[in-house]
């Protein structure tokens, strides 16, 4: 089964309780819980959830330095997600509960002055992941 440009399926595998196949246009991919949920054949979720996110900020920041012409060399996002007690985050508007919290990372290497590392730390704010996580998300569903 192919799939239309933004349009991204996820079916079981039959192979393991848990094992999902991802297709993504041409992409296949496979997701997994770890043992002993699951047979650990692929990142989790979260690890998915993770990686779109880093490879957007990476990508996001790749492009600003290029389009400036600004000599960066390697973009590594490093990411973790965690769950931390909504009255212990005292920049966010909820105080009940739990809140997602994920740690990003960003290591520049290059010739970059401080200027230009403040600026490309700003622009991955930007990256539309990281837009799109934090506004508000309809998720629509309905049956098949």
């Amino acid at each position: 089964m192919t799939t239309t440009e933004g349009t991204v399926t996820v079916a079981e595998t039959g192979t393991g309780t848990y094992t999902q196949e991802i297709t993504a246009g041409h992409h296949r991919l496979v997701a997994d819980e770890p043992p002993p949920t699951g047979d650990d054949a692929g990142p989790t979720p979260y690890d998915l959830l993770l990686a779109a996110l880093g490879s957007c900020t990476s990508m996001t920041v790749r492009m600003y330095a290029k389009r400036k012409g600004w000599p960066l060399e390697h973009v590594r996002v490093t990411l973790r997600h965690s769950r931390i007690h909504a009255q212990d985050c005292a920049e966010c508007e909820t105080k009940n509960g739990w809140i997602d919290h994920i740690d990003r990372e960003i290591e520049l290497t290059g010739d970059l002055d401080e200027a230009q590392r403040e600026r490309l730390l700003l622009i991955a704010e930007r990256c539309p992941v990281h837009q799109t996580l934090t506004s508000q998300v309809r998720v629509a569903t309905s049956l098949r």
